[in-house]
């Protein structure tokens, strides 16, 4: 009981961190729903379904390239940060997390994402709100991948020659 009062202490003497750390947290709540679903409405119908994600513009604009991985890296980087800081204080912490995870480039991220998008609820979700912005629902990355006929995708071994 001795860290609340401490806390209490605390937000008692830094009112105005307080409150700033109230207004971000709500306009994150309030904002991450409507910015996460634009941007599912806007992912190009095949995003998934290929294997690497087509960059045509980075080669061309190198600088400009660097300049957006920076910016990008620390914002996610700083939306972490301050997920973390919200699982102790009001607002979306899992969720500011997520997001920031979102911005932050690490290895196995894109199969990360395709792992996650595939889960059935938020295939549903995902293209729910597309169809809701009359677009086209996402191609299925493992569509041809999926067993056909009687024996459920399992292939029998090819004999030897003799």
């Amino acid at each position: 009981m001795e860290w609340i009062e401490s806390s209490l202490g605390w937000a008692k003497s830094n009112q105005a961190i307080v409150w700033w750390l109230f207004a971000v947290s709500l306009v994150f709540c309030l904002a991450t729903p409507l910015v996460v679903g634009w941007f599912v409405t806007r992912l190009p119908r095949d995003y998934f379904s290929k294997d690497r994600r087509p960059l045509e513009w980075a080669d061309r604009y190198p600088v400009f390239r660097l300049a957006l991985l920076i910016a990008k890296n620390l914002a996610g980087a700083v939306l972490v940060v301050a997920g973390i800081a919200m699982l102790m204080l009001p607002g979306q912490g899992l969720l500011t997390i997520v997001v920031g995870l979102v911005l932050l480039n690490f290895p196995g991220k894109f199969r990360l994402q395709r792992w996650l998008v595939r889960r059935p609820n938020v295939w549903r979700s995902i293209n729910w709100l597309r169809k809701r912005a009359k677009r086209e629902p996402l191609e299925d990355p493992y569509e041809d991948k999926k067993p056909h006929g009687k024996n459920n995708g399992a292939t029998r071994k090819k004999r030897p020659a003799v």
